[in-house]
């Protein structure tokens, strides 16, 4: 049996929480993109009515304030210091602040989160309290395997996947799971060319000394990639969430428009 990810409300948008650690520049894209749905009779299906973010240093407040929005604000780094640490990497600790987390959203009423450049990984408070209703964009072609698992996740997606010999590059918005990166794919972008520096070749181990070299060069290749493939496919994915177009069944199968998305690719 079917189930939607999202039943839309008559007459009321979705309510979306909007995750962000940095530049913002994805929630941008999606607010921007809010402001052309609602210039339709309808309306636009979602609507960010909070900004959150765990970097008080981030753009998060430049961005809230601009749309005349209200900010949430839980300083994840002063959170982990209080409890003795200089990282974020314990994530024993993260499901006491994802629970601080829920604390700041429950006075907006959130149906749904999205992770737009969002840097921290969510557990099990979040996941719980919005299953299925937590979207990710991630850069890297998601289908593709090996040894049975998602190739390229985590941090570096788009330098290993350069450093693999891939042609192309393409992002996947999926639905965030226990799993990082291995929730259900929802879409995946429009195919972005790599293209190396003259005399630069791919496939072979890198070295201490080239590894300044091969960031530079995944740098650039992720900030085209999110202006071609996130920017794109992020807004989109949320729409088609809000419309209730996604549906998910006893087998963890994705579906659109109850048709079973074997090959997530945008329109």
């Amino acid at each position: 049996m079917l189930k939607p990810l999202y039943s839309p409300r008559p007459g009321q948008p979705m309510r979306v929480a909007g995750f962000m650690s940095g530049s913002g520049t994805n929630l941008v894209k999606i607010l921007e993109r809010q402001e052309n749905l609602g210039r339709a009779p309808e309306g636009s299906p979602y609507e960010v009515v909070v900004v959150f973010t765990d970097n008080p240093s981030s753009n998060a407040a430049q961005i809230a304030e601009s749309r005349g929005l209200p900010l949430a604000v839980e300083d994840i780094l002063a959170f982990y210091r209080s409890r003795g640490h200089s990282t974020k990497k314990d994530l024993s600790l993260r499901p006491e602040f994802d629970r601080r987390v829920l604390d700041a959203l429950s006075p907006h009423a959130v149906d749904a989160i999205v992770l737009a450049g969002y840097m921290s990984v969510v557990t099990a408070p979040l996941l719980a309290a919005f299953a299925g209703r937590i979207v990710n964009v991630h850069p890297a072609d998601l289908r593709i395997l090996e040894g049975g698992r998602r190739k390229y996740t985590g941090d570096y997606a788009v330098r290993d996947a350069i450093l693999a010999g891939e042609s192309v590059l393409r992002a996947t918005t999926h639905i965030v799971r226990a799993e990082v990166d291995g929730g259900e794919l929802l879409m995946v972008s429009a195919p972005v060319q790599v293209e190396l520096p003259e005399g630069v070749g791919a496939g072979k181990p890198v070295g201490p000394e080239h590894r300044d070299l091969w960031n530079r060069i995944a740098s650039e290749h992720q900030e085209r990639l999110k202006r071609l493939g996130d920017w794109e496919i992020l807004p989109k994915t949320l729409e088609w969430l809000a419309r209730g177009r996604y549906s998910v069944d006893d087998e963890g199968r994705t579906y659109l428009d109850e048709q079973q998305l074997r090959n997530p690719e945008a329109p």
